[in-house]
C-alpha cells in the first residue's frame, strides 16, 4: 500500500520531517511547521516496508524533501515514532532521527505511535471514541482508547501498556460504552476475527490503521514542546527484556519504574554487585570479612568452621555480594518455625552505603518465602542509623528490644516484617537517568583561535567511526595521518553481568539509550585535542560504522544513526567490517606490519585463525566449531559464581595458580586442521567443579583457572605455529578482547620467539570493542573512495572481506 504524494503551498516559515519505522509501514513526511497551528503536509512518502526500513528509510526521507523543492538543511526539527511497536523497527527510525538531529544540531521529538494513529484517524474525519490496537506479537496488542472531536484526539489512558489480544478484546467488551468503539491499529491484522466475534461491527478501513507522516506531525503538534535533545528521545517500552522479565518473576521483585524510560532494570544492573549463593569455596574470604566486620564490637565473629556447619545444614540460605569475584558482603538465615531469621549480615567497609546489604537481604526474604516462611526477623543496634534506615524501607517494623544488648546504651531492636516485602529494594538502588546531552542542546561551538584553526588544517580531512556490535557504544575521530583525535566507549557490561553474557536486547537497547552522549563526547574530545571545546559535523569528511558481523539489534542502531547523519550532513557512508577492525588494531603496536601474515582472531563470539595474503585478501584457516575462547572464559567463570565477563577474572587467578595442577582436555590439537572446538573442555572443567562440590572439598581457584587456561592457551599456540609454519610468513598477529590475555600474549611471544617470528598484540586499549579500530579501517576506505549507499543494512554474519578495500591502511597513533 503505497499513499500518494501530497504536495502543497511550499511557502512555509518552519519545516519539519516525520518519520517512522515502528510498524510495516514506513511513515515519512515533510510538513510545515509553526508551534501552536495545524501542520501542513508538503510531500509524504508513506509506504508498506516490511523488514527493510532501515534499507528504504533515508532514501525514502530524502525522497520526500525532494518531491517539495526542499533540503536536509531547510528542515527545523525532526519528529519521530517512539512506539510502542517492533523492537528492532522503533530502534532503526528513533537511531536514524538522533543522526539527523545531530547532524542538522535541530531539535527532535518524539511521538507515541498510538496517538500518531489516533491523529490520522481524526485527520480522515473520524470522530467519538476510537480504540487502537497494535500489534505487540506474542499474541499481545497494545490498547489504547481515544476521544475524537473536532479540537483533537484525547487520550483516554495515562500510558502505554500491553496485553494478550483476548485481554484485550474481554475488557473491551465489559465497557457499557463499548457498543461505541470504533476500532483500528495493525493489530486488527491478525485478531480482527476476535473483536468481530465479540461483537465489534465498527471497524475503520485498513487505510487507517497505520501511523502516518501526517498523523506523527498532528500528535507532536497537539504534545508540550519539549527541549528537543535528541538524548532525551528513547522508544516507548512496555516491558523488561525476556530476561530480566524472567529474572524478576525468578526473584519475586517488582516492576521497577526505570522500565518506562529505559527499557531496562537500571538497579539491578551493576557488575560490581552481583549475588549468588555462598559455597565452600567462599568460605576464607566470608570468615575474614567477618572478622574484620565485627572487630571491636560485642558480636563473637563466625569461624570458617561454623560457617562451614551452617552450608550443610537444611532450612538455611546463605548469599554472598561480589565485585567480580572478590567477596564485598554476604548474609544468610535460617528457618524457625514460619519465621526466617536472618542470623548474620556484614558487607566490606569500602562498599557500605552502596544497597549490598538491603540486596542481600531482600534475597533472603525471597528465599524465605519460598521456604515458606511467613514472617522474616533481624535485629539491629539501635545506634545504627542506616542499617534501621534499610530495614525500615524494606518493611521491617521494629517488633521488640534487649536492653543493652550490644553495649550500655545500644539496644538490639528485634524487627520483624511480613513475607513477601512490602517494601521495593530496587528503589535503593542508583536509578541513573537517561543519557542526556553533555549540553544544552543544540551544542554550539565556540569561537576558534588561530591555533586551533591551523592544527586543523594541518590535520586534513577528519573520519567519525562508529562501534556498536554488541555491548559497547563507541565512536572515535581519526585525522588523515591516522592520529586518533578521540575515542570514547560506552559499554553496558553491567545490564548484563548478572546474567553471565550479552542480552542483546538489553545491548541494543542501551544502545539507543547512550548513542548521542557519546557522540558528543567523543566531538568534544575531538574538539580538545584541536585546541577548541568541540567539532562539528561540518569539521567531518566521512563517517564510518561498523555494519557487521555482530548483534542485529546492536548493529541496526549504529548503523541507522550514522545513516542518519550521513543524510543530514552529506558526507560520505562508509562500511567496516568488526573483524577487521580488530585486525588492523595491530597496526597501533607495529605501524610497519604488512601482508603476509597469519592473525588469530579471539573474542567473545570469534575464534578463528587468518591467513592474510595481502590488505582485504583474507583466507580463513580455521574457526571455532562450538564455543568462542571468551565464551568459554565467561562459562566457567558463571559456573564458579565469579560473575561476567569471566576472562579478566579467569586471567587473574590464573596468574596465582599452578597451570597443571589439573589436567584438562585439548579438543582437536592433533586433528590436522585449523578448527577448534571449546565445548568440551568448557564441560570438563564444569564438570569438576560440580564434582568438588558434591565432596563438599573446596576448589583451590587460582589451580583450576591456571588449569583451564592452559588447555585453551595450548591449543590456540599450537595451531597458530603450524599455520605459521606452512604459510612460511615472518610476522603473526592477535586480535579480539581475549588478546588481552596476559598468559595468552605471553604464550605467543615464548613460542615464535623461538622461531624468529615477529608476534605483534594490540595495546590493550585497543583489545576490546572500540571505534579507533573502526576508524583505522574506515580512513583506508575513505582514501580508496570505497563508499556505501544510504541503503546500507546490518549483516550480522557477514564474512571477513566484506566491505574490505586492498589499499593499504594508514599507521595509526593513538
Amino acid at each position: 500500500m503505497t499513499s500518494e504524494t501530497k504536495t502543497s503551498d511550499t511557502n512555509t516559515n518552519g519545516l519539519a520531517l516525520a518519520i517512522d519505522t515502528s510498524t510495516d509501514m514506513l511513515a515519512c513526511a515533510v510538513v510545515s511547521w509553526e508551534p501552536g497551528s495545524t501542520p501542513r503536509v508538503l510531500a509524504a512518502r508513506d509506504h508498506m516496508c516490511r523488514r527493510q526500513a532501515n534499507v528504504e528509510l533515508v532514501s525514502t526521507a530524502l525522497a520526500a524533501l525532494e518531491d517539495c523543492g526542499h533540503t536536509m538543511a531547510e528542515l527545523d526539527r525532526v519528529l519521530v515514532g517512539r512506539g510502542p511497536g517492533s523492537f528492532t523497527g522503533v530502534r532503526i527510525g528513533i537511531a536514524t532521527a538522533k543522526g539527523l538531529s545531530c547532524g542538522l544540531s535541530k531539535p527532535l521529538h518524539g511521538v507515541s505511535v498510538l496517538d500518531a494513529t489516533a491523529w490520522g484517524a481524526w485527520q480522515a474525519g473520524v470522530r467519538g471514541l476510537l480504540a487502537v490496537a497494535d500489534d505487540a506479537m506474542r499474541g499481545e496488542v497494545y490498547p489504547g482508547i481515544y476521544q475524537l472531536d473536532d479540537a483533537g484526539a484525547h487520550r483516554t489512558f495515562a500510558t502505554e501498556t500491553v496485553c494478550k489480544a483476548d485481554e484485550c478484546v474481554a475488557a473491551w467488551s465489559a465497557r457499557g460504552d463499548a457498543s461505541q468503539l470504533v476500532l483500528t491499529g495493525n493489530g486488527l491484522k491478525k485478531y480482527r476475527a476476535r473483536f468481530e466475534v465479540a461483537g465489534f461491527a465498527n471497524i475503520l478501513d485498513e487505510a487507517l490503521w497505520y501511523p502516518t507522516g501526517e498523523g506523527l506531525a498532528l500528535a507532536a503538534a497537539a504534545q508540550p514542546l519539549d527541549s528537543g535533545d535528541p538524548a532525551l528521545v528513547l522508544p516507548i517500552y512496555t516491558r523488561l527484556s525476556d530476561a530480566e522479565e524472567n529474572e524478576r518473576k525468578r526473584l519475586g521483585l517488582k516492576a521497577p519504574a526505570s522500565v518506562a524510560v529505559t527499557g531496562v532494570d537500571d538497579a539491578l544492573a551493576d557488575r560490581h554487585l552481583q549475588l549468588r549463593p555462598m559455597s565452600v569455596n567462599d568460605l576464607p574470604a566470608v570468615a575474614a570479612l567477618e572478622a574484620t566486620a565485627f572487630s571491636g564490637s560485642s558480636h563473637t565473629p563466625w569461624t570458617e568452621k561454623l560457617f562451614y556447619e551452617e552450608l550443610s545444614q537444611p532450612g538455611r540460605s546463605w548469599w554472598v555480594a561480589h565485585d567480580l569475584g572478590r567477596i564485598t558482603g554476604f548474609a544468610g538465615g535460617m528457618m524457625a518455625g514460619d519465621d526466617f531469621e536472618i542470623c548474620d549480615v556484614a558487607v566490606e567497609e569500602g562498599h557500605r552505603r552502596q544497597g549490598v546489604a538491603s540486596r542481600l537481604v531482600a534475597r533472603l526474604c525471597y528465599d524465605a518465602h519460598v521456604l515458606n516462611a511467613k514472617t522474616a526477623s533481624l535485629e539491629v543496634d539501635e545506634k545504627n542509623e542506616p542499617a534501621r534506615a534499610t530495614y525500615d524501607h524494606l518493611g521491617f517494623v521494629e517488633v521488640g528490644r534487649r536492653p543493652g544488648y550490644y553495649a550500655p546504651g545500644h539496644d538490639a531492636l528485634i524487627l520483624r516484617a511480613e513475607l513477601p516485602l512490602a517494601g521495593d529494594v530496587e528503589a535503593l538502588g542508583k536509578r541513573p537517568e537517561p543519557h542526556a546531552s553533555i549540553r544544552p542542546w543544540p551544542i554550539l561551538a565556540g569561537p576558534r583561535d588561530a591555533a586551533c584553526k591551523e592544527a586543523l588544517a594541518a590535520a586534513g580531512d577528519l573520519v567519525l567511526s562508529i562501534e556498536s556490535s554488541c555491548d559497547e557504544t563507541a565512536i572515535a575521530v581519526v585525522d588523515s595521518h591516522g592520529t586518533v583525535c578521540s575515542s570514547v566507549v560506552a559499554t553496558s557490561i553491567d545490564f548484563h553481568a548478572r546474567f553471565g553474557g550479552v542480552v542483546p536486547e538489553i545491548a541494543s537497547r542501551k544502545h539507543v539509550e547512550a548513542i548521542v552522549g557519546v557522540y558528543e563526547e567523543a566531538m568534544a574530545q575531538a574538539g580538545a585535542h584541536f585546541g577548541c571545546d568541540t567539532l562539528t559535523a561540518a569539521d567531518l569528511s566521512a563517517v564510518g560504522v561498523t555494519a557487521g558481523p555482530g548483534l542485529v539489534g546492536a548493529l541496526v542502531v549504529g548503523v541507522a544513526f550514522a545513516k542518519g547523519l550521513c543524510a543530514a550532513t552529506g558526507l560520505p557512508l562508509i562500511a567496516v567490517h568488526h573483524l577487521e577492525g580488530h585486525l588492523l588494531a595491530n597496526l597501533f603496536e607495529t605501524p610497519d606490519l604488512k601482508p603476509p601474515f597469519v592473525a588469530s582472531l579471539v573474542s567473545g563470539g570469534n575464534t578463528m585463525l587468518v591467513y592474510v595474503r595481502g590488505w582485504g585478501d583474507y583466507q580463513i584457516l580455521g574457526t571455532t566449531i562450538d564455543d568462542a575462547v571468551g565464551e568459554a572464559f565467561d562459562k566457567v567463570a558463571k559456573a564458579l559464581g565469579l560473575g561476567y565477563p569471566g576472562g579478566p577474572v579467569i586471567s587473574r587467578l590464573a596468574a596465582k595458580g599452578n597451570p597443571r595442577a589439573i589436567h584438562f582436555p585439548r579438543a582437536m590439537m592433533h586433528s590436522g586442521d585449523y578448527q577448534f572446538s571449546l565445548s568440551g573442555l568448557k564441560t570438563a572443567v564444569i564438570t569438576y567443579i560440580e564434582g568438588e562440590n558434591r565432596a563438599g572439598r573446596p576448589i583451590d581457584l587460582p589451580d583450576l583457572a591456571a588449569s583451564f587456561e592452559a588447555a585453551v592457551i595450548d591449543v590456540q599456540v599450537a595451531k597458530a605455529v603450524t599455520a605459521v609454519e606452512q604459510t612460511g610468513v615472518s610476522d603473526f598477529c592477535v586480535g579480539g578482547g581475549v588478546a588481552a590475555n596476559p598468559q595468552l600474549r605471553e604464550a605467543y611471544h615464548e613460542a615464535f620467539g623461538k622461531r624468529g617470528v615477529r608476534v605483534t598484540v594490540p595495546p590493550m586499549r585497543a583489545c576490546g570493542d572500540n571505534a579507533a579500530m573502526i576508524s583505522v579501517a574506515a580512513l583506508r576506505s575513505y582514501r580508496a573512495r570505497n563508499f556505501a549507499p544510504l541503503t546500507l543494512d546490518a549483516d550480522p554474519n557477514a564474512p571477513l572481506g566484506t566491505w574490505s578495500t586492498t589499499d593499504a591502511p594508514v599507521p595509526p597513533s593513538w
